[in-house]
C-alpha cells in the first residue's frame, strides 16, 4: 500500500525561492498574487473551506483553472496566502509604547484574534496546518511575546503564558464562529436559536438535570443577549489568565 506523501515542515508558500513565483512571461493578464488571494479571501468566507477549489477559485476570477498555476504551485499555496491576509485585518498596536499597560495591550491583542476567528471560520483550522511564517501572522506573533515579555515573567514562563491566553483565544473563538454560523444557516437570530436550544435541552432526558443544575450559573452571567452573554465569558476568563500571569511574576 503507496503511503500518500504530506507536506513536510520545509513547505511553505514564503521559501524565498516559492514566493516570487508569478511575473514570467505568458501569464494571463488582469491577475496578480494580491487579486487571487483577495479572491480566496472572499470565496473562503461566502462558502467555507470545504468547497474551496482551484476550479471554483478560477470560476470567481473568470479564468482557467490552469491559469492559476503561474501564481501559486498548489491549492495549499493559495490557502497559506489567504490565512496570512486574514492576519493583516488586524490593527497592532505599538509595542514600545511607554504609556501602554501590558495588561491592556494583551487583552486588545486577545480581542482582535477573537475577532479574526470569529469572522473567518475557515481561519483557526488553516492556523494548525501551516507553519503562520507568513509576514502579517509573523507581526502578529512579535508583538504578542513582546507583550508577554513586558510582564515581566522570567524567560522560561513567556511560551507557556502566550500559550495560555492564546490557546484559550483560539479555542473561544473557533466554538463562537462554528456557534454564530450554526444560527446563520436557521435563519433564526442569535436570541431565538438560544432560546429554542435551551428549550429543547430541558425536554430531553439526561440533560435536563444536568442544565437544572447549571440554570443559577446561567443566570448570574448576566447580559440581555447572546453577545453580551460571550463578551462577559470571555472577559473573565481573560482576566483570570491575566490574574495568573500576575501570580507567576509576584512568585518570582
Amino acid at each position: 500500500m503507496t503511503k500518500r506523501a504530506g507536506r513536510s515542515a520545509r513547505d511553505s508558500v514564503w521559501r524565498e525561492d516559492r514566493a516570487r513565483r508569478g511575473g514570467r512571461g505568458g501569464q494571463p493578464s488582469g491577475l496578480d498574487r494580491e487579486r487571487i488571494t483577495e479572491a480566496s479571501v472572499r470565496l473562503l468566507d461566502a462558502e467555507g473551506l470545504a468547497k474551496f477549489s482551484m476550479r471554483r477559485l478560477a470560476a470567481e476570477l473568470n479564468v482557467t483553472a490552469m491559469s492559476l498555476y503561474w501564481y501559486v504551485d498548489t491549492k495549499d499555496d493559495l490557502l497559506e496566502l489567504a490565512l496570512d491576509a486574514a492576519y493583516a485585518e488586524l490593527r497592532l498596536p505599538d509595542p514600545d509604547h511607554p504609556e501602554e499597560d501590558w495588561r491592556e495591550q494583551l487583552r486588545a491583542l486577545a480581542a482582535a484574534y477573537r475577532g479574526l476567528l470569529v469572522r473567518h471560520p475557515w481561519l483557526s483550522p488553516l492556523a494548525g496546518r501551516f507553519l503562520n511564517i507568513g509576514p502579517n501572522a509573523l507581526a502578529f506573533s512579535r508583538l504578542v511575546q513582546r507583550t508577554v515579555r513586558r510582564a515581566g515573567l522570567p524567560a522560561h514562563g513567556v511560551t507557556g503564558a502566550i500559550s495560555a491566553v492564546f490557546q484559550f483565544v483560539y479555542g473561544f473563538g473557533t466554538i463562537e464562529g462554528h456557534f454564530l454560523a450554526r444560527i446563520a444557516d436557521t435563519g433564526l437570530s442569535a436570541e431565538e436559536y438560544f432560546e429554542q436550544a435551551m428549550s429543547m435541552a430541558d425536554e430531553v432526558p439526561g440533560t435536563a438535570e444536568v442544565f437544572k443544575e447549571s440554570k443559577d450559573l446561567m443566570a448570574a452571567r448576566g447580559g440581555d443577549t447572546v453577545d453580551e452573554m460571550l463578551d462577559r465569558d470571555f472577559a473573565f476568563a481573560l482576566d483570570l489568565l491575566i490574574a495568573g500571569i500576575e501570580a507567576m511574576v509576584a512568585r518570582g
